[in-house]
C-alpha cells in the first residue's frame, strides 16, 4: 500500500469485477480489492448480484477493515468491487462505491476509475429531470446517466451514456445479471480482462488477477463495452478511438510492480527509467538510496547503470497507520519520521544519491533529505524518475490545481534549494518515453507538457470539489 503521508501525486481509484457461474464470488472480489488496495484507501466496497438480487456493503478505511466476516452476506456468482481514493468528491461514506440507484432493470451497481470533466452539467441536467443525488461524485453521475435511459436494455442505456461522457473512466457494473465494463476511448486509465475457470474477470490492473489465479486474456479496448452473461462475453467497441493515451503516471507510481500496461511490466519500465536517468544526470557519489517503495525499481536501474552500490538505506515502518498524519508541520514532520528511518551505519560519511519517482509539492522531499544529513550523509543528490510536474491533472489524480506543483512555480534550481539537496535531476520527458517503450502520441503526459488529449478542462468544472459546489 502507498503511503499517505507522501505528498504525492495521490492515487486514483481502483475497480474489479468478475462473473463466474457456479461460484459465490464475494471472497474472490474481496482479494482482487486487497491486490488494489494501493489505488485508494479511503473506502471499500462489493456489490454482487444472486436470483434474489443485488446485496451491497461498502464503508471507509482499508478493505480488510470494511469487510471482516461480511462476505458470508454477499452472495452470488457475479460481483464488483472498489477501491477509492477521491478524486471528485469528497472522502464520505455517501461518495464510498459501488454506487447504487434503481434503474428500469432493478438496482443497478457501478464502481468508477477516472474522472468526468463534464460531470457538473449532466448533474444540471438530470437533477432538472427530478433526480435527487446523495453524494457529491461523478461516478453518481454516471450511474444516474444509465439508470434515467429511455432505452429497453441496459446494454443500449449504457451505449448512450457513453456517448454523453467526457474525460477518463474505466467502469464496471452490475445489473439484472449482468456484469458489464466500459473504457473511456482514449484509454487513459487501465482495464483489463481475464479468464478464470470458465468464468470472466475485468480489473484496473493483472496484478488483481495474480491474486485469484485468473490468467490476463486481453485490455478492454478504447471505447469498449463488455457483458458477461450466463458466463457468455460480448463485446461492442461502442465508440471510436481517435488516438491512445495511456495515463505516464500509471507506468511511473501508480500501477504496482508486478502489473503489466499495455504489454509492459512495470517493474521493469520503471527499471528503465533509472537506467536513463543516470544517462542524463550521473553524480559523483558513493551509493544509491531508494525512497521506499515507490523509488526501488527507478534506483536499482539507476545503480546498474552507474554502477554505484545500492542500499535500502531508508527502512520504511509498515504497521504504522493514518494516525500520525495530521496537517500541523511539527506532527506532518514526525509522520516522516516514524515512516521511515536511516540505516546509519549505510549512510554516515557518504555521498548519497537519492532516488524518488516524483516531487509534487516539494514538502516530504525536503524532509527526507533532512533524514539523511541527520543520519550523516555528507552529500545528498536527488534524483528524480519523472519529469517536473508542471500541469494539473483532470482525469483522476488529486492535482487538479497548478497551486498544488511546485514545479508549476519554481525551477530545478529552485526546488533543489528548497528540499536542500546538493543537486538535482528529473528524468526528461524524451527519456521517459525512451523508457516506457510507447511512442509519445499513445500517453497522455498532460502534467508534464500541458498537452491535454481532450479539450482542456477548468479546475472549477473537473477539479475534487466541483460536485461539492453544486449540492
Amino acid at each position: 500500500m502507498k503511503d499517505p503521508w507522501r505528498e504525492g501525486p495521490r492515487e486514483e481509484c481502483g475497480v474489479f469485477g468478475i462473473a463466474w457461474p457456479g461460484q459465490t464470488v464475494a471472497p474472490l472480489v474481496y482479494l482482487g480489492l486487497l491486490a488494489l488496495q494501493h489505488r485508494g484507501q479511503e473506502s471499500a466496497g462489493i456489490a454482487t448480484w444472486s436470483e434474489a438480487g443485488l446485496h451491497l456493503h461498502k464503508g471507509m478505511g482499508l478493505a480488510s477493515r470494511v469487510f471482516d466476516e461480511r462476505l458470508s452476506a454477499l452472495p452470488g456468482s457475479l460481483g464488483i468491487g472498489h477501491v477509492r481514493y477521491s478524486t471528485m468528491g469528497s472522502a464520505v461514506l455517501e461518495n464510498a462505491q459501488p454506487v447504487a440507484v434503481p434503474s428500469p432493470w432493478g438496482t443497478l451497481a457501478v464502481a468508477h476509475n477516472g474522472n468526468l470533466t463534464n460531470a457538473p452539467q449532466l448533474r444540471e441536467e438530470l437533477e432538472r429531470r427530478g433526480v435527487r443525488f446523495r453524494g457529491s461524485s461523478d461516478t453518481e453521475v454516471l450511474a444516474w446517466c444509465v439508470a434515467t435511459s429511455s432505452r429497453r436494455t441496459p446494454e443500449a442505456a449504457i451505449r448512450v451514456a457513453m456517448e454523453r461522457l467526457e474525460g477518463a473512466y474505466t467502469v464496471v457494473a452490475l445489473v439484472d445479471g449482468t456484469l458489464f465494463a466500459f473504457r473511456d476511448p482514449l484509454a487513459i486509465r487501465p482495464l483489463v480482462l481475464g479468464r478464470i475457470g470458465d468464468g470472466w474477470v475485468v480489473a484496473s490492473e493483472t496484478c488483481a488477477f495474480d491474486q485469484i489465479g485468473a490468467v490476463f486474456v486481453r485490455d478492454v479496448l478504447p471505447g469498449e463495452l463488455v457483458g458477461v452473461r450466463d458466463g457468455q462475453l460480448h463485446g461492442e467497441v461502442v465508440l471510436p478511438s481517435p488516438r491512445r493515451a495511456h495515463c505516464v503516471f500509471e507506468f511511473i507510481y501508480f500501477a504496482r510492480p508486478d502489473t503489466n500496461l499495455v504489454g509492459r511490466n512495470v517493474h521493469r519500465v520503471r527499471r528503465a527509467m533509472g537506467r536513463v536517468l543516470a544517462r542524463e544526470h550521473p553524480a559523483d557519489a558513493d551509493l544509491v538510496v531508494p525512497v521506499p517503495d515507490s523509488g526501488t525499481s527507478a534506483a536499482l536501474g539507476f545503480a546498474e547503470q552507474s554502477g554505484l552500490r545500492f542500499e535500502l538505506a531508508l527502512v520504511k515502518n509498515r504497521y504504522v497507520g493514518r494516525t500520525f498524519i495530521e496537517p500541523d508541520p511539527q506532527r506532518r514532520d514526525l509522520g516522516v519520521r516514524v515512516k521511515l528511518n536511516p540505516v546509519r551505519e549505510l549512510v554516515a560519511g557518504q555521498r548519497v544519491v537519492l532516488v524518488d519517482d516524483s516531487i509534487v509539492r516539494g514538502t516530504t522531499s525536503g524532509k527526507i533529505v533532512q533524514v539523511l544529513r541527520e543520519a550523516g550523509a555528507r552529500e545528498v543528490h536527488v534524483r528524480i524518475s519523472s519529469p517536473p510536474i508542471r500541469w494539473p491533472c483532470f482525469y483522476g489524480v488529486d492535482t487538479s490545481s497548478r497551486r498544488q506543483l511546485v514545479a508549476a512555480e519554481l525551477d530545478v534550481e529552485q526546488i533543489r534549494e528548497r528540499i536542500g539537496a546538493d543537486s538535482l535531476g528529473y528524468l526528461s520527458q524524451e527519456g521517459l518515453v525512451e523508457a516506457v517503450g510507447l511512442s509519445r502520441a499513445e500517453l497522455c503526459m498532460a502534467c508534464l507538457d500541458g498537452q491535454y488529449p481532450t479539450d482542456q478542462p477548468q479546475e472549477e468544472l473537473a477539479g475534487r470539489m466541483a460536485l461539492e459546489v453544486a449540492r
